[in-house]
């Protein structure tokens, strides 16, 4: 596995909706953890998670090209929902 860096630099969203939830209540937890107990490491990474959660885009994703955006839903299967009758 090669780390491009090229690739990191492009912006492209890379993070799914539901590891975007998962990021910024995280990051939320860490940053509260960190207020209460004056942790710069922790301040920082909460900040890191709230941060790449929001915007979708993380760039150790992009440098290892790893994208979890639309894992197990295909684009056919959401263009045209099927009819049971």
């Amino acid at each position: 596995m090669s780390f491009d860096v090229k690739r990191m630099m492009k912006f492209e969203h890379n993070v799914g909706e539901k590891e975007k939830k998962y990021r910024l209540y995280g990051g939320a937890a860490l940053i509260a953890v960190a207020i209460f107990t004056a942790s710069i490491a922790l301040l920082l990474v909460g900040m890191v998670l709230v941060g790449t959660g929001f915007s979708g885009w993380c760039p150790a994703y992009s440098g290892m090209n790893k994208n979890t955006c639309g894992i197990g839903a295909s684009p056919e299967a959401s263009a045209a929902p099927e009819e049971n009758n």
